[in-house]
């Protein structure tokens, strides 16, 4: 069995050409009555083996972690500097770890899921280990002015966002451009709040991170737009960007609308959260991906169950919200590709030019 990942990499190295590449993703589609651009493909495992590795995978980053922390307690300080020390150590020896662990399952053996999960070890390591240095050395903190966690804050954004890109340029693995993002979108956060130090802290950081958002679901724009097709690893790493963009689009619209507030949503704020997902949705069939439609599920289901109890329909409340819901899913599944066509099609003419080509959509 060939991979899409196997077929980029023979284009690449001149065993085939792009235009038999191309004709061999069609035949295999007609045969499956799928399209690749529609289906959204990215890689994640293919076999076993990938699940079997992983665990160990797993299994080792623990035990450096552990053995980090050990280290770090070792030292008879305070508690918070036991604290930090501990973080520093157990952080940077599971970043370590990763690291090694990358060089041949990611480097030679190319295995996706084991990739994703050191991808992820090493930066959130990386992430630890510099949180742990700032609270080691600042100490207890008596009297440490308000600012200084955003300070800190950046700093662990932009260290995060170094060895991130030091991994991109060894590993090349697509989830790692996400990652170095929201690095850097926790740099910018964190420096506007030292900066501003706002009297509403959590109203402030929710339009934050929407217009981080934004400029995240921008940038994911621009990867899909190289690759309309589908066809090689921007696309992959559109779809990662497009995964992390979603969520902080998604709960800040409906944090600030108050459908977080519990028993405190109003019938206006539930309309509003369905009005929300329809424009989501219309956003996702335009673009191709279906993140923004996952990321705002919750929402959508805590909406829906409010307004069933609100009119009446208290016993049945959730299963008739669990009913409307998946029958929308899986119709809007079914019937994705003639669906997107009558919303593309309405677009202008430059804008469909730059989106993933309809008559894929429509074969």
């Amino acid at each position: 069995m060939y991979s899409e990942t196997d077929l980029r990499s023979a284009v690449e190295a001149g065993a085939i050409s792009d235009e038999a590449a191309r004709a061999l993703r069609s035949h295999v589609a007609s045969m499956k009555d799928a399209v690749p651009a529609d289906a959204e493909h990215f890689r994640l495992i293919t076999g076993f083996n990938d699940i079997f590795v992983s665990i160990g995978v797993v299994i080792m980053l623990l035990a450096a972690v552990g053995i980090g922390q050990a280290i770090g307690g070792a030292y008879d300080e305070g508690t918070v500097v036991r604290d930090g020390l501990q973080m520093l150590f157990g952080g940077a020896l599971a970043a370590g770890t990763a690291w090694l662990l990358a060089e041949f399952f990611t480097r030679k053996r190319r295995m996706a899921l084991p990739s994703i999960i050191l991808l992820l070890a090493f930066v959130l390591g990386v992430a630890g280990a510099t949180l742990g240095a700032a609270v080691a050395a600042i100490g207890p903190g008596d009297g440490t002015p308000d600012w200084i966690g955003g300070i800190i804050g950046a700093c662990v954004g932009i260290v995060t966002a170094g060895a991130a890109w030091l991994h991109w340029k060894r590993f090349m693995v697509p989830i790692t451009i996400a990652a170095l993002v929201a690095a850097l979108a926790l740099t910018v956060i964190s420096l506007i709040i030292a900066a501003v130090q706002p009297s509403e802290p959590e109203t402030f950081v929710l339009a934050l991170v929407f217009v981080a958002g934004l400029a995240i679901f921008a940038f994911a724009m621009r990867w899909d737009v190289s690759d309309p097709r589908r066809e090689t690893r921007r696309a992959d790493v559109a779809f990662w960007l497009h995964l992390l963009a979603a969520p902080m689009l998604a709960h800040p619209l409906f944090s600030l609308i108050g459908v977080t507030d519990g028993e405190a949503t109003g019938v206006g704020a539930a309309i509003g959260v369905l009005a929300i997902y329809v424009l989501f949705g219309i956003v996702a069939l335009a673009v191709d991906r279906r993140a923004l439609l996952v990321s705002a599920l919750a929402y959508v289901l805590f909406a829906l169950t409010f307004l069933f109890r609100e009119f009446g329909f208290v016993e049945l409340n959730f299963a008739l919200t669990a009913l409307i819901i998946g029958s929308a899913l899986l119709s809007l599944s079914a019937f994705w590709s003639p669906i997107r066509k009558a919303v593309v099609t309405k677009l202008p003419s430059d804008w469909r030019a730059k989106l993933p080509a309809t008559e894929l959509a429509a074969a």
